[in-house]
C-alpha cells in the first residue's frame, strides 16, 4: 500500500507540455506589458505527468518554463481545474524580477539565468 503524491506550488511546464507558446523571453524582455496582453484571459491545457496535486481551485501557483532543464520562472498561473486540464496565467513579473526571483528561487543548478 501507499501512494506517491506530491502537493504543488510551481507549473513547471515546457512547450511541449502546453507552456504557453506566446510568452517568449525575447520579446518579454523587450516589452514586458506585450507579453501579458498576449495571454491575458485565455486558458491554456498542459499535462503533467505523476500524481501532482495542487490545493483546491482557484489557486495561484508560481508559473515555470522549464528549458532543457532549467528553470525561468515567468510569474503566477490560476489553476481552474484540481484536474489539472486547465489553467489561465494571471500574471507576469517584470524581466528584472523575471531574472532574480529566477536565480534566487530556482533549485541549485537549475536557473535558467545561471549564477556565474
Amino acid at each position: 500500500m501507499g501512494s506517491d503524491i506530491r502537493f504543488n506550488d510551481t507549473l513547471k511546464l515546457s512547450r511541449d507540455r502546453g507552456f504557453p507558446k506566446e510568452l517568449t523571453l525575447e520579446a518579454h524582455v523587450q516589452d514586458p506589458n506585450s507579453s501579458f496582453d498576449k495571454i491575458k484571459g485565455k486558458q491554456f491545457p498542459f499535462t503533467r505527468t505523476g500524481n501532482r496535486l495542487f490545493h483546491i481551485p482557484p489557486t495561484r501557483v508560481f508559473l515555470v518554463e522549464e528549458i532543457d532543464g532549467k528553470w525561468l520562472y515567468w510569474g503566477h498561473a490560476m489553476i481552474k481545474e484540481q484536474t489539472i486540464r486547465e489553467g489561465t496565467t494571471s500574471g507576469l513579473y517584470e524581466p528584472e524580477y523575471q531574472r532574480l526571483a529566477t536565480i534566487n528561487e530556482a533549485p541549485r543548478g537549475k536557473s535558467y539565468f545561471e549564477r556565474k
